[in-house]
């Protein structure tokens, strides 16, 4: 309770209430080094809302992993997935124990879904752990939103890049990667919340990248229309928000790659 957890720090900015006043204050300290991260918050959530249906309507996805799914919200990917589907099925990964202990209680009468109390990174057991509920025969879009910033750099199969492709290695052509993480040009702005949430989530967090990092993530897929792009960009349902009404600190970048073999 008096260590903040990224986990509900976000379910603070999406206007949540579970969240306990460490969180509150260390949300604090964020939006004066970043005031645009509760609209990032809102932008992103926004955004993995828009792929899931997309991909469920218009790509026939019917199998999701997410990584790093965060506290049970408002539109969870199983129930955006559901709503355009009824058949989707949705593994959702975390190790917060908070998140987990939610999951578990509000996810289990629901048969599409199965939560995995693991880290992220143990992409070797989370396949283990999701054999015989997600098809691994069928494409499978995995989901790293908003949480690749949570993890730090290094040397092994720890290092985010390193998660991610592990990830894709084990999925079937066809299937999708939806990666985005915060990204800023400004060095102080990176330098200052990556400080910042190294210490008051106790070393709990990675670092804020710049873009050209995060597209190394995509080497070897295929990237779908419109690239890798601010995430209130990628395919919006409204028109985006002009250029002076956007944020100029940081943003949320990323986009969708489909992997047509072997990477």
């Amino acid at each position: 309770m008096h260590t903040p957890s990224v986990a509900r720090m976000y379910d603070w900015l999406l206007g949540g209430v579970e969240n306990y006043d460490s969180d509150r204050q260390a949300c604090a300290e964020l939006l004066k080094i970043a005031p645009s991260t509760q609209l990032l918050a809102r932008n992103n959530r926004a955004f993995l809302r828009r792929i899931v249906r997309i991909l469920v309507e218009d790509y026939g996805i019917r199998q999701f992993l997410d990584h790093g799914s965060g506290l049970p919200t408002q539109d969870n990917v199983h129930e955006v997935a559901q709503r355009a589907h009824p058949d989707c099925k949705v593994a959702y990964v975390d190790s917060d124990p908070m998140v987990l202990a939610h999951a578990l209680t509000t996810l289990h009468e629901n048969k599409g879904t199965l939560v995995i109390p693991k880290d992220m990174r143990l992409t070797g057991e989370i396949r283990e752990d999701t054999d015989g509920f997600l098809d691994w025969k069928q494409p499978i879009a995995a989901l790293f939103v908003s949480v690749l910033h949570c993890l730090p750099d290094a040397e092994d199969d720890k290092d985010p890049a390193a998660v991610v492709r592990n990830t894709a290695a084990l999925l079937p052509p066809g299937s999708f990667m939806v990666i985005c993480q915060l990204v800023s040009e400004d060095p102080v702005v990176r330098e200052g919340v990556t400080r910042l949430m190294d210490v008051t989530t106790h070393g709990s967090w990675g670092r804020v990248r710049e873009p050209h990092e995060v597209r190394r993530y995509f080497d070897g897929l295929e990237i779908l229309e419109p690239g890798l792009v601010d995430v209130v960009d990628w395919r919006p349902d409204t028109p985006p928000p002009p250029a002076r009404n956007r944020p100029t600190d940081w943003v949320e970048w990323g986009g969708v790659g489909r992997l047509t073999g072997p990477v």
